[in-house]
């Protein structure tokens, strides 16, 4: 049958004019606002209050910045609540189109031992959940063996199961996923993937130059700049995206999938260590600490790269990435001329 609110396969979302309303009501369109016209620093997100970790407290001591985060936490919930429950929403997986569909169950990993699902999010340290899951399931020895990570194997995938199966898993198992900064995660996804992966500047690099700039056709892809690729985001459809810059919200479909729990990039390791406090993981189990080749995308270096991009560039893009800002409660990127003369 065809999914309410369904015109040609596709679901419908709600119009902005409701879209506004729904923020406006839910207090973040406040946020959104301080967010285009000054700097917002979004409070950290703890775990809920009440449930303290084993790991990692001392003394018992509630985290600093409680309050705070439960009042984030508050919004997004109540964001995602007043979205998800308009009439032209998905309910469940099984009213999404099918290519939509496929892509959710494609993220969702399954583990059943401890009964649980977590969507996955490139960039939003998806590898290092990843190595928990195989040391669950006790094909990893160990979440700091040097191995590169294989994104496939050893991995079960709810899309490879049986629609009764993946019904009763999505209903009785826990949820999770957790979320990031869009703009971040996309300056994420560009520097790595442009600035060293061979197979991504090959693919997508070299096809992205010689579409947007003049006598282009003799790059290697390794040259793409942050507005070419952000153009190229802006040209190409949501459901065609690769998964390293394809919208969250398209990912792990929030509304067809009734999360548990939304884990905050921003308090990684607090948020983790609550949801392996949830799941009984066993005690020895940790997040994995950050590899000391990482470089993270710093305020500082995410603020040089939006104020040397042209502003209708961003501002065009941002209805792309929209749901992923307010269900999530992130302020707008701040691309103003007095922030970007700081």
């Amino acid at each position: 049958s065809r999914p309410r609110g369904a015109v040609g396969g596709t679901v419908l979302l709600p119009s902005m004019l409701m879209f506004g309303v729904i923020l406006a009501s839910s207090g973040l369109l406040l946020m959104i606002e301080k967010g285009i016209l000054a700097e917002v620093k979004p409070p950290p997100l703890q775990p809920p209050g009440g449930e303290r970790s084993r790991r990692g407290q001392e003394g018992g001591q509630e985290a600093p910045g409680e309050l705070e985060a439960e009042v984030l936490r508050d919004i997004r919930n109540r964001t995602i609540r007043a979205v998800c429950g308009q009439p032209a929403m998905p309910r469940s997986v099984w009213e999404l189109p099918a290519g939509q569909r496929r892509t959710v169950l494609r993220h969702l990993l399954v583990n059943d031992k401890y009964r649980f699902l977590y969507c996955y999010v490139p960039k939003v340290a998806c590898s290092n959940w990843k190595r928990i899951l195989k040391v669950l399931d006790g094909t990893l020895e160990s979440v700091d063996v040097k191995l590169k990570m294989d994104h496939k194997s050893d991995l079960v995938f709810l899309g490879d199961m049986k629609p009764d199966e993946i019904s009763y898993r999505l209903k009785n198992y826990y949820k999770f996923i957790f979320v990031r900064n869009p703009m971040e995660r996309l300056l994420s996804a560009y520097r790595n993937k442009f600035g060293e992966i061979k197979e991504y500047q090959q693919k997508y690099g070299v096809e992205i130059v010689r579409r947007y700039r003049k006598n282009g056709g003799n790059s290697a892809g390794d040259d793409v700049t942050f507005s070419e690729f952000l153009q190229y985001l802006l040209d190409e459809e949501v459901e065609r995206m690769n998964e390293h810059w394809m919208p969250i919200y398209n990912l792990c479909q929030p509304c067809a999938v009734r999360y548990d729990f939304i884990g905050s990039y921003e308090r990684l390791n607090a948020d983790a260590n609550h949801v392996l406090e949830r799941i009984r993981s066993p005690s020895f189990i940790r997040f994995p600490e950050r590899q000391p080749w990482y470089k993270p995308v710093t305020a500082e270096t995410l603020h040089y790269y939006l104020c040397n991009t042209q502003r209708r560039l961003i501002k065009e893009l941002l209805p792309k990435y929209i749901l992923d800002f307010s269900l999530f409660a992130y302020p707008l990127p701040n691309v103003t001329s007095e922030f970007c003369r700081q």
